[in-house]
């Protein structure tokens, strides 16, 4: 014979109680019975717990989600064995706990203030004597304390799975799961893929998150028997619960004793570069406020160009290197920092090994990708290795962490001159790319012109000037120092000219003052006798095509020297004149009878020079024709 309970935060062997009883925790906060979700006209009935006098009303678990009582005849009742089993009508177990092989004795069920329902055996209030407990089952919510991870002694997996819809508690498409696969993290899978990626542990919080919310503090704990992910509050008077939603979103919220009334902290959605690898593999997702931009990381380029040319970045990026075992010791890493650390599944990690050791280790694996600390308190420490594909990586603006990336060693002498390509060491940039100041180790100022993949200069045109320029020596002709092709990488390293070019002094009013009459007539001079190189003096007969004012360059004393040679074109022997079919250069500067007819010679460049480079009042430079 059984006894009904109520207003009580016990339920004892041979007890039950039945809709319209509940069970209240000890401290008056945490409320277990049965309860309608969605209309008020739903006869469907729900064993479920939820804090009480909050509003809106906050159900954090549900025990016979996928199976509703049709009406309000349920029953929970506890029995001799310690399982809790909730009948129908007819007195048909429809949902039932299962406990472990312990020894059951005197079995009784606790309603705590956590939200926790707990069954433990009578005597004695150790750990030890938990029978069964509703935080190894959660449904959607993730409360305080509540576990997310493994036992790995009897495999059993804790994780949440989101509601069907806000009215159905039904399992539904979504779960948030510590995976073991390399170093733990968790994910938010949505139809068994992964939909986000919250991360791993850097000692501090989850690697996606390091702002941690000031309520509450994060914890990880790998003991060799278990491993999860768990929270705590960090004041009693405040509330906190993290609900998985039926679209995927992690929902926080939070309340005090005073208020009672559920705020929500974050919605869960933050940007497009939470979504999982969105850029693809080796790729950084960067989020300006407005919208995403994905961009390779360094030694790689896009797998699919053109359809990285149209903001389509889901195939990602491939590495230009084709280095094998047997050069990879040449290579070196490229540091980024302030980014939510890659997926972390095909990792390895050694807590013992310093940040030193763990970049030797990635050198001499040919695998091996990149490396990073493992855990990021005071100073850093511990050893994680990435091996393949770099995944899911996204850039923040105040946090984040160092993530050294495997890259052959041409990149990092470039890079390392120009302080990684830094927006400091930025000065200037054309339509075929931006133009960076860099300081070689000997003390050697440079300039590094890096073409941008969309600039519409191929690799043709990059050939071109390089074949063109470095067989050209005059002072009044800019010195091209080196270059590099990798890939799809093009650079074009110059002698560094500290005045930029000409446009910066014609077109500003300001600085235009600095040039006086002998520096104009200086300038002028100069580019004439550059020409006159060009197209009589020099063995090869050569045709710039894109004379203008940003392609004049000036150094320290503000003597001239023309630059890019991508469309230049070269006449052969004697020849003075050509006709062409594909016009190219830049409109206000191009001679007509080349722009109407194709007619190409010597004195379209004398057009550009005289009727538009010395005239300074010519204040638009048009659009390029490529």
């Amino acid at each position: 014979m059984t006894t009904t309970s109520t207003s009580v935060d016990t339920l004892a062997a041979s007890q039950s109680i039945r809709d319209g009883k509940a069970l209240i925790s000890a401290g008056g906060i945490t409320e277990l019975g049965f309860i309608s979700l969605g209309s008020e006209n739903s006869t469907r009935r729900y064993l479920g717990i939820w804090y009480t006098n909050i509003s809106p009303l906050t159900v954090v678990w549900v025990a016979n989600r996928d199976t509703p009582l049709e009406n309000n005849s349920g029953i929970l009742q506890l029995n001799e064995k310690g399982i809790l089993e909730l009948l129908d009508a007819e007195y048909s177990t429809i949902w039932s706990s299962n406990i472990s092989s312990k020894e059951v004795n005197n079995p009784i069920a606790y309603l705590l203030d956590s939200g926790n329902l707990v069954v433990k055996n009578g005597q004695g209030t150790n750990k030890d004597t938990v029978l069964w407990q509703s935080f190894d089952f959660p449904g959607d919510t993730w409360m305080p304390e509540m576990k997310i991870g493994w036992n790995l002694e009897t495999g059993q997996e804790t994780y949440l799975s989101s509601w069907k819809s806000d009215s159905d508690p039904a399992e539904g498409d979504n779960a948030l799961k510590l995976d073991l696969r390399g170093l733990p993290q968790i994910i938010i899978f949505k139809e068994h893929e992964i939909y986000k990626r919250l991360g791993s542990w850097n000692g501090y919080s989850l690697v996606s998150d390091p702002n941690q919310n000031f309520q509450t503090r994060p914890k990880f704990e790998d003991n060799g028997k278990e491993v999860y992910y768990y929270y705590e509050v960090l004041h009693n008077s405040v509330f906190f619960v993290v609900t998985l939603t039926p679209s995927g979103t992690m929902h926080s919220s939070s309340w005090t004793n005073q208020t009672r009334t559920r705020n929500f902290v974050s919605t869960g959605e933050r940007d497009q570069c939470e979504n999982y690898a969105v850029c693809g593999s080796n790729s950084i997702c960067i989020y300006d406020g407005n919208h995403a931009t994905c961009e390779c990381m360094r030694g790689y380029v896009p797998k699919s160009p053109d359809e990285w040319n149209i903001s389509y970045w889901a195939n990602g990026c491939v590495s230009m290197n084709k280095s094998t075992c047997n050069n990879s010791y040449t290579d070196g890493f490229f540091k980024y920092t302030n980014l939510k650390l890659p997926d972390t599944s095909s990792s390895w990690f050694n807590i013992s090994i310093n940040l030193d050791e763990c970049r030797k280790i990635c050198l001499k694996n040919c695998s091996c990708t990149a490396y990073a600390d493992l855990d990021i308190r005071d100073g850093g420490r511990g050893c994680l290795l990435w091996f393949n594909a770099l995944v899911d990586t996204r850039k923040f603006s105040q946090w984040g962490q160092d993530l050294y990336v495997r890259v052959p060693a041409s990149e990092l002498v470039i890079a390392k001159a120009t302080g990684n390509f830094s927006a400091e060491n930025k000065v200037g940039e054309g339509g075929s790319g931006p133009v960076h100041k860099g300081t070689l180790t000997d003390g050697k100022e440079i300039a590094v012109k890096r073409l941008s993949m969309n600039s519409g200069q191929g690799l043709c045109e990059f050939k071109n000037e390089v074949a063109l320029i470095a067989k050209l020596q005059h002072r009044n002709l800019v010195k091209l120092m080196g270059c590099c092709i990798e890939g799809e990488e093009k650079m074009l390293i110059y002698e560094y000219m500290p005045n930029h070019s000409l446009d910066y002094f014609v077109f500003d009013e300001s600085k235009s003052m600095f040039l006086d009459w002998s520096k104009r007539i200086n300038i002028i001079s100069g580019i004439a006798r550059g020409l006159l190189y060009l197209h009589q003096d020099s063995t090869l007969r050569i045709i710039h095509r894109d004379l203008k004012t940003s392609n004049i360059l000036l150094d320290a004393n503000l003597n001239p020297k023309i630059s890019d040679f991508r469309l230049a074109r070269l006449m052969l022997g004697d020849q003075v004149e050509t006709k062409i079919n594909r016009v190219a250069g830049t409109y206000g500067y191009i001679a007509s009878e080349y722009a109407a007819r194709g007619h190409l010679s010597v004195k379209s460049d004398v057009f550009s020079y005289g009727e538009k480079l010395i005239d300074e009042k010519v204040q638009d430079e048009g659009n390029e024709i490529l």
